[in-house]
């Protein structure tokens, strides 16, 4: 560690003040001098961010854009609307836009995945808005510097609405789907995003479209979906792939308590499986679903999109169709909802996201 990081300040105390620097600032931090570049790169720097309590969970999500008219109060909406990227820092309330995607200035690819890898957002698929065709893209962003870099590019054909789930650590999960016929699938890939390569992994056991992709308890699980022969007819089975066996369990039926569709089925962070259903939030322990808190606020009934980590989960979502999109945060120790205030432009609509820790 060099004993300057801060002129006229020893080594510990100047490491101590870049700890806290908030995670917006990095890119401007790691441009004042080679020093603090190299010392926030190190894998000490976050461990002791972490363990003094500094990190910050933030939230990054496909939003839609939001165009006021000239009446007040009133919103308009696209025929297709464009999403972009923004970020959501529940504690603080703090909102931002994250610098588009290379090449997607005027909108996101339609339906894509956002999925977190250590200080990195990757975000891969969906729909390529200009041309309409399934997109096998993948794109990095470094929390650090700001900045994207392009990843290799998924193999194995056209995939669309596949499950997909990272280990937090370096690799990204991706399972399902279907192709460009609309055929369900049961092949799957894992992507390493530190040396930017793609490995097949072994098939389901069942074709799985519009699966929920979650990583729990060291091992990648995809839930519900559909096959080909039952288009949009949600099973409540799930398969676990363990990572270290580089195996499939068994197929677990039943694993929701309903069959519909799972896209609000999340990890808890502390090793359950949430659910936002009925208008609650529940909880699985053992083989059954119980009600973890009260009910969802009705702001957010009509849930788009959920996301959890140690005793908190995060629900966005609207009263109805055509009015503003909120967020609320749920602490599950107090049972208590707390609404996150956001300025009209992040009210859009959300079709994707996911948490990360910086």
């Amino acid at each position: 560690m060099d004993s300057d990081l801060i002129p006229g300040l020893p080594a510990d105390l100047g490491l101590e003040c870049l700890i806290r620097v908030p995670h917006h600032e990095f890119s401007s931090v790691v441009s004042v001098c080679r020093s603090w570049k190299r010392e926030i790169q190190l894998p000490e720097f976050w461990r002791r961010r972490k363990l003094s309590g500094l990190t910050r969970r933030v939230v990054v999500m496909a939003q839609a854009r939001v165009e006021q008219t000239r009446e007040v109060g009133a919103r308009k909406f696209a025929a297709v609307p464009a999403y972009r990227l923004t970020l959501c820092e529940p504690e603080t309330g703090f909102w931002a836009e994250l610098p588009p995607v290379p090449g997607f200035s005027d909108g996101l690819p339609m339906y894509c995945q956002l999925v977190g890898v250590g200080l990195n957002l990757v975000v891969m698929g969906g729909w390529d808005p200009e041309t309409w065709k399934a997109s096998p893209a993948v794109f990095i962003y470094s929390f650090v510097s700001a900045t994207w870099r392009r990843g290799a590019d998924m193999p194995g054909g056209d995939r669309l609405f596949f499950a997909c789930a990272s280990d937090n650590a370096r690799t990204v999960f991706v399972a399902g789907g279907h192709d460009g016929e609309k055929c369900a699938l049961r092949s799957a890939l894992a992507y390493d995003v530190a040396e930017d390569e793609w490995r097949a992994m072994p098939d389901m056991a069942r074709e799985r479209d519009e699966a929920k992709g979650a990583f729990h308890r060291g091992a990648f699980h995809v839930i519900g979906g559909y096959p080909t022969n039952m288009q949009g007819r949600f099973e409540a089975s799930a398969e676990s792939f363990d990572v270290a066996t580089w195996q499939w369990a068994p197929v677990q039926e039943d694993l929701l308590d309903a069959a519909a569709c799972p896209r609000n089925c999340v990890d808890s962070g502390d090793g359950r499986l949430l659910n936002c259903r009925d208008a609650e939030v529940a909880v699985r322990e053992g083989l059954m679903w119980r009600a973890a808190a009260g009910e969802l606020p009705c702001d957010v009934r009509n849930t788009a999109y959920v996301t959890a980590w140690q005793g908190k989960v995060m629900v966005i979502g609207s009263e109805r169709f055509g009015v503003a999109y909120k967020a609320f945060v749920l602490d599950l120790k107090r049972s208590k909802w707390e609404r996150v205030d956001a300025h009209e432009e992040f009210t859009g609509h959300v079709q994707s996201g996911c948490c990360v820790e910086i």
